[in-house]
């Protein structure tokens, strides 16, 4: 089945199963993809999706998938947003590329304009656009190392930052992401985070005092151009720190003289309730990175922040050919408009009191369930051996594998592969943010 055979425009916001999961084309595409892609690209659930929207996937088969993974936290507004489609559709017509740093064009001088403006803090900013995440946080270590004149990077166990060799370095977890790939960039040190279930610490700021004393004694704070942090740490488990360890990190990159910068590429754009997970904290980032949800589902991503930083590199040391491209610049401005119209950041709120209510429920009757945690619509349970924290990957996977089988697209992570994590799309009407929830308590129950 193709998008052109899908009856009508509007997809009915309900699941329905038709096959078994996958079905029988998407098993043949399956087997296609074999063939001719790269061994190295993995899939987690191999349906072969032909629409989407709402809060569902349609696949080759005809099946209509819950979807709790949002692309990873990519269609935050919703897969094939209206805005977002109009917006494309009008720039396509118009031009696809020019290069920026050839020709430039304004829908890239006005996504720099609404991120100076979303971002926190009132100083003067200044924004680059880039392709991807992982290219964004380089270019953020980059910039930082260009206006200290350091070379040191701090980062942080379990972090991840992308997979180039420069943030596969940063990147704490060995497999998948940097097993067989070295060697890796060098002047990167790595130091403890906050992990309040696995440590037990509730001050954050004694944490960071912690952390901070590795660095003043292994590093020097002399030697540091940046310590770059996950607000919420994404792929290393949904990690929430506790309060006063970010703003401790913070205060003494601004006594150091180190750039303090905020990767919310998984966290950022409305995804956690706020525009920017570091606001949950009350911190102001120097720098701060983002990608994934600033462009509904183009390849887009940014540096923001403070105007001397960002002017630290010489004229023609940041850019690239397909950086800050036309048709995402476009999505970027319809994404923003549609967080700020239809009050996304509300609406992902809601969503988050809704799956920590139903999830803390289920978890209080299932030991298995370590911890419940996250913010907004950012959202994952910890899985581990009744009665201790050891991690239980294996439950992990059976449980997604069940939920996959039943129509419910839900994601894995975590440094020991024992989180499941919930990205739904904010444009998910509640009655399928419900009925995935019953998905998953059926599943629970059916592997106790």
């Amino acid at each position: 089945m193709t998008i052109s055979e899908l009856p009508g425009t509007t997809i009915t916001q309900e699941r329905r199963l038709v096959t078994a999961i996958p079905g029988p084309l998407s098993q043949q595409l399956q087997s296609r993809k074999q063939a001719a892609v790269a061994g190295g690209v993995g899939v987690t659930l191999p349906v072969y999706v032909v629409a989407a929207g709402g809060g569902i996937l349609v696949d080759a088969d005809g099946n209509q998938l819950i979807d709790f993974g949002s692309g990873i936290a990519v269609t935050t507004v919703g897969n094939s947003a209206p805005a977002v489609v109009e917006a494309v559709t009008e720039q396509v017509a118009a031009f696809t590329h020019t290069c920026f740093m050839v020709t430039p064009y304004e829908g890239y001088v006005r996504v720099a304009e609404e991120l100076n403006r979303l971002t926190p803090g009132d100083h003067d900013k200044r924004s680059v656009l880039f392709n991807s995440g992982a290219e964004a946080v380089e270019n953020a270590v980059k910039i930082a190392r260009a206006y200290t004149r350091r070379q040191a990077v701090v980062v942080f166990d379990h972090a991840y930052h992308g997979r180039t060799n420069l943030t596969m370095a940063m990147t704490a977890k060995n497999q998948p992401y940097k097993d067989g790939f070295g060697p890796f960039a060098g002047e990167v040190y790595r130091v403890p985070t906050s992990f309040p279930f696995r440590d037990g610490q509730t001050d954050g700021a004694a944490v960071a005092a912690q952390a901070l004393d590795l660095i003043d004694k292994q590093v020097g704070a002399h030697n540091v151009a940046a310590v770059v942090i996950e607000p919420i740490q994404g792929e290393g488990g949904f990690i929430v720190p506790a309060p006063g360890f970010l703003r401790a990190l913070q205060d003494w990159c601004t006594k150091a003289g180190a750039v303090f910068v905020a990767d919310e590429v998984q966290s950022g754009f409305a995804r956690t309730g706020a525009m920017f997970a570091c606001e949950h904290d009350d911190v102001v980032p120097d720098l701060i990175v983002t990608a994934k949800g600033i462009a509904g589902g183009l390849p887009l991503s940014a540096v923001t922040g403070r105007a001397e930083i960002m002017d630290g590199p010489h004229a023609g040391g940041l850019g690239g050919t397909y950086g800050g491209n036309p048709l995402a610049c476009a999505a970027a401005l319809a994404v923003i408009d549609t967080i700020e119209r239809d009050g996304l950041l509300a609406r992902a709120r809601q969503i988050g009191e809704t799956m920590i209510g139903r999830l803390n429920t289920l978890a209080a009757a299932d030991p298995r369930i370590g911890e419940v945690r996250g913010r907004g619509a950012m959202i994952a349970i910890e899985l581990v051996k009744p009665g201790s924290t050891e991690p239980d990957a294996d439950l992990a996977k059976r449980i997604a594998a069940a939920a996959h089988a039943q129509g419910l697209v839900v994601l894995t992570c975590g440094t020991y592969g024992n989180i499941l994590r919930f990205l739904p799309p904010l444009s998910m009407p509640d009655h399928l943010l419900n009925e995935g929830l019953d998905i998953l308590a059926a599943v629970f129950g059916e592997n106790a």
